[in-house]
């Protein structure tokens, strides 16, 4: 039993020394390609960096050790030329054997992230292969359309199967060239987040991890940019927001009046002061229970000055100022060019009303009617 518990701690002690040298070896051989120079590159984020040039022996073979940190697998790919002999997915520890040709084609053995990245990649390669024949016999854009849904399917299926192991992010990347990307509905970002949130739970420190979380976020966003256009109602006039007098932002469509009149004006001026008092306060009284409602929209930048003055008034509809003056950003999207100004909004939209009391009570009771 003590013989037991000594192998067992001895083979602890080799496996964490293993790890430790933050180590992983490549044997590659391919026996149609002796004294050849090849180059090895390592996935850099979402871009491919020359990481060494090595050379084969007469029998196409070489070793080549590549640092890998415990816990952070690398993605090592091995070319000649332009043409890519294999791709790996080192672990620390590991030694991946591979035996590979010139045209591409391998096997590897050793290494378990090596293996389903292959699995990937093989899919992908026939995939586009099954493409080029299609187009080459002519076919459909159906055709096209359902081998392109049949690799859908298939790499959404690996995705979520293997989603713990780095092996995944290559298949969300996928590219023919063109845009034309196999995860490229708006749709796939909640693929990515799934994917994402699964590899933090192994790999938080990964590299590779946190590109594919920022790549997820750039589309989470635009999903839900998108998901909020379909879903925003169809509208005559811009919902703006802007400060009350008590500093609480509130929406032109939070009244839910049938006809609200935006009103633009200066508090410093006293002509404006007086068509508050003359004008707006008798016809808001007698409108205000058919279903008419006042957005009164401040020009002035000095806010405590403004409220001061609708306090003193006593105002009853909703004032705002958002403290930009003639930089309000309310200006440009009602196209105000001077004030006052009086802009009557219905369902039929926007409509200008003269600032004067009888065109301003005729466009009342019109719309109110």
């Amino acid at each position: 039993m003590k013989s037991c518990r000594l192998i067992l701690a001895a083979a602890g002690i080799l496996l964490a020394a293993a790890c430790n040298n933050e180590k992983a070896t490549v044997d590659f051989t391919a026996a149609d390609a002796p004294e050849a120079n090849l180059i090895l590159k390592q996935l850099n984020g979402t871009v491919t960096e020359v990481l060494d040039t090595v050379k084969t022996d007469a029998a196409g073979h070489f070793k080549y050790t590549v640092n890998v940190a415990e816990g952070n697998p690398e993605f090592v790919y091995v070319f000649k030329g332009d043409t890519r002999l294999a791709s790996l997915l080192l672990e620390c520890g590991e030694t991946a054997q591979v035996v590979a040709d010139t045209l591409g084609n391998y096997s590897v053995s050793g290494s378990a992230g090596s293996a389903l990245l292959k699995e990937g990649d093989d899919a992908f390669r026939t995939y586009v292969g099954n493409l080029l024949a299609l187009s080459e016999a002519g076919a459909s854009p159906s055709e096209i359309a359902k081998e392109y849904v049949r690799h859908y399917r298939e790499a959404v299926k690996f995705v979520m199967v293997n989603n713990k192991s780095l092996s995944v992010i290559p298949v969300l990347y996928e590219n023919i060239g063109g845009g034309t990307a196999t995860f490229s509905g708006l749709s796939d970002a909640l693929v990515f987040r799934t994917t994402c949130d699964s590899l933090k739970t192994v790999y938080p420190d990964s590299r590779y991890v946190k590109a594919l979380e920022a790549e997820t976020q750039r589309r989470t966003k635009l999903f839900e940019l998108s998901n909020r256009m379909k879903n925003a109602e169809e509208r005559a006039y811009p919902n703006i927001s802007m400060p009350s007098v008590s500093g609480a932002p509130v929406e032109i469509d939070s009244l839910g009046a049938k006809a609200i009149l935006v009103y633009f004006w200066d508090d410093r001026e006293a002509s404006h002061k007086i068509f508050n008092q003359d004008v707006l306060k008798p016809l808001y009284a007698q409108f205000k229970g058919k279903g008419l409602e006042i957005y009164a929209i401040s020009v002035d930048s000095d806010k405590a000055s403004w409220a001061q003055v609708v306090k003193s008034q006593e105002l009853p509809w909703m004032n705002v100022n958002d403290g930009l003056g003639t930089a309000s950003r309310s200006l440009y999207l009602f196209n105000v060019q001077s004030v006052p100004a009086c802009l009557l909004l219905t369902e039929d939209g926007i409509n200008s009303v003269q600032v004067s009391e009888r065109p301003l009570r005729s466009a009342l009771e019109k719309a109110l009617k």
